[in-house]
């Protein structure tokens, strides 16, 4: 289970884009900087389960993806392209057979594209050439589903919802949520893998498991939050972080469920195996300038810290090392069990937290390295 929303930003320019990445809580997630490539001669790549044919040229990216995966949950290249995924199920029989993940086309996607219609074309190519499916799950392999997108750059964004080789696509205006459901009915604007009309919704929801998922709860409430953004104080990395702990009932901790947004292990009504928010990423698109980003690298927002997140090697592998997700879990664990130690870390993001965001908002890298720094002392210290 997953959410992703997106929002323009009415005064600044550029759009903004958020995931809450929801898998099996105790699977690692890496968050990571891939360099720039020019004139590679390899062939072919191979990626979770398939060889496709490789390009000579790709971009940098920064992705958040599970250990054992080729692809993305979620990114952002140097070209201020964002795009996150979502599980969405179909009626179709044939999931299991490998094909390409959904996550293969995400960093596909953020690799090849220079541009959200770009991501487009690319992902929807490939998806038509070499199909979708095989097991997603980390211990769960039985677990495996079709895929929407949300795609954006600094002049817009797109939802992308797919069944097999089908798909289609609209233009989104001024914000929109996607979630385990699909939501594109007779208003998409293009579609190919041989879909041409009709209610694409409509055509595939498998209705039981997307039920029980409830991603269309969820949809509704972070598009709620969206229009008072919107119409309130507007995007921000603060603002986008606070959809992003949304607990319809408790503190997620208790009384938890498929309607929270920030979901936590053990709640009810989960399908198949547990599922909790297992990584985060907020991203701005500014209309010049480098695109800004934040991740968690850790479950459970509401008691995880945003860390900033730049195209350096040196950076990325010192702020967001192989480690980060066992520690994540570790905290989690201990925020389960005591209700004190909790709303202790949930005060020191508070407390410090806004300095982050706002040093990542005005590019000053020495003041995020500082604030960081007592955020991780502290939490570290916390957590033994």
């Amino acid at each position: 289970m997953c959410d992703t929303l997106t929002i323009a930003d009415p005064q600044g320019g550029g759009w903004w884009l958020a995931k809450n990445s929801d898998r099996e809580p105790d699977e690692p997630q890496h968050v990571e900087f891939h360099p720039r490539v020019s004139g590679d001669h390899a062939a072919r790549l191979k990626v979770t389960y398939l060889e496709i044919p490789q390009v000579a040229d790709r971009h940098a990216v920064l992705i958040s993806r599970p250990a054992w995966i080729w692809g993305a949950e979620m990114g952002v290249n140097e070209h201020g392209v964002a795009i996150g995924n979502e599980a969405v199920f179909s009626r179709r029989r044939d999931r299991l057979k490998p094909r390409l993940l959904g996550m293969d086309l995400v960093r596909l996607g953020l690799e090849r594209a220079a541009s959200a219609e770009a991501a487009l074309a690319v992902i929807t190519d490939l998806l038509e050439r070499f199909g979708q499916g095989g097991p997603a799950g980390w211990r769960n392999k039985r677990f495996a589903y079709d895929n929407s997108f949300l795609i954006a750059d600094r002049r817009g964004a797109i939802i992308l919802e797919t069944a097999g080789r089908e798909w289609a696509a609209k233009p989104v205006e001024r914000y929109a949520a996607i979630s385990n459901d699909y939501r594109l009915h007779e208003d998409w604007v293009r579609s190919g893998g041989g879909f041409t009309r009709g209610d694409f919704a409509k055509a595939h929801t498998a209705r039981h498991v997307t039920r029980i998922a409830g991603g269309r709860w969820r949809r509704c409430v972070a598009e709620r939050l969206l229009d008072e953004m919107a119409s309130g104080e507007g995007p921000s990395f603060a603002a986008l972080a606070r959809v992003l702990r949304h607990h319809a009932n408790g503190d997620g901790f208790s009384g938890g469920s498929n309607r929270d947004i920030c979901m936590h292990w053990g709640g009810r009504l989960r399908p198949w195996r547990p599922s909790a928010t297992t990584a985060s990423m907020i991203v701005h698109l500014p209309t010049s300038g480098a695109p800004q980003a934040a991740f968690t690298g850790t479950m459970t927002p509401c008691i995880s810290f945003f860390r900033p997140a730049f195209f350096e090697e040196e950076w990325m592998a010192r702020h967001f090392p192989p480690s980060l997700g066992a520690a994540g879990w570790r905290r989690h664990a201990k925020a389960a069990r005591e209700p004190a130690f909790r709303a202790g870390l949930r005060h020191r993001i508070a407390e410090h937290e806004p300095a982050i965001f706002a040093a990542i908002a005005c590019d000053r890298r020495g003041e995020a390295e500082a604030a960081l720094a007592r955020l991780k002392q502290e939490f570290d210290e916390s957590s033994d």
